[in-house]
């Protein structure tokens, strides 16, 4: 017994780490198992028997795969407007000095900080009161509002970081403005700018709230689909759309390591 305590003090660490990991990844790992399920009545909750019914055809519920493509449009229209907006702001608030920098610098944080519910009804309110109709714009707009921020932090992060030197290096060696930009400033900001539009894009295609506030009686985005069909049902190929974005994600931040790893090494070549 005096050995296993002694064993778990020098690796506590290691020991909540894995913990950890573990308890995060535990719900992935029973969506996933869950898709391949075969249940017998409309809830998939209790293991019957395995079954690829639903791999082999993602779209047996009605309007599903609509709801799973009207997300990914607005997720990546999200993702750009809030990767171009956010990368310009942080450049602005890394690289210059200009009046109301510091509360602009504060403000930026409150749509991380606030309840997502008040935002939701706030922008449903401006929304309302300028006579809109919900729908795909009024999703769209909100969600590049949220995201926005997100996108900020990252790059502006990754700006704060950079060495100014090798951007004057650049010029003195005769480099044009957007010579310097195009081949020195941004392939060091990319990784910045990256990581905001990959969670630009998570937050956007997994919002429900704000989603549910702005959206109009034609726009069902995926969110919206799961939580109506959990009050008919869980059908298995809600667990195959989660599973497939799973892997897409885990295959996303495998090839960004990757491509960074390489870039590491020819750095030091």
């Amino acid at each position: 017994m005096t050995a296993v305590w002694s064993w778990l003090k020098r690796n506590l660490v290691v020991v909540a780490g894995l913990g950890t990991l573990v308890y995060m990844l535990a719900p992935n790992v029973v969506v996933v198992a869950f898709s391949f399920n075969k249940p017998k009545g409309r809830y998939n909750y209790e293991w019957s028997s395995f079954s690829t019914d639903a791999w082999t055809d993602p779209c047996g519920v009605a309007g599903m795969c609509d709801s799973v493509t009207l997300s990914l449009k607005i997720a990546v229209l999200a993702t750009l407007g809030a990767t171009v907006l956010g990368t310009l702001a942080a450049f602005a608030l890394a690289r210059y000095r200009f009046r109301a920098r510091g509360p602009v610098n504060s403000l930026i944080f409150l749509p991380m900080a606030m309840p997502e519910i008040v935002m939701a009804a706030s922008i449903g309110m401006l929304f309302l009161g300028m006579g809109m109709d919900a729908g795909f714009t009024t999703i769209l707009i909100a969600h590049i509002t949220f995201c926005v921020s997100f996108v900020i932090t990252a790059v502006k992060a990754r700006v704060l970081g950079m060495d100014a030197n090798v951007e004057e290096a650049a010029r003195d060696l005769y480099a044009s403005p957007v010579q310097v930009f195009l081949r020195v400033t941004l392939p060091l900001a990319a990784p910045g700018i990256a990581a905001g539009a990959m969670l630009a894009f998570a937050l956007s295609f997994d919002d429900f709230i704000i989603t549910n506030f702005n959206a109009g009686p034609d726009t069902v985005t995926f969110p919206m689909f799961v939580w109506g069909a959990s009050q008919r049902g869980t059908p298995p190929q809600i667990n195959v759309i989660g599973s497939a974005m799973l892997i897409v994600s885990v295959l996303a931040v495998l090839a960004a390591q990757l491509v960074g790893r390489r870039g590491r090494g020819r750095t030091k070549a």
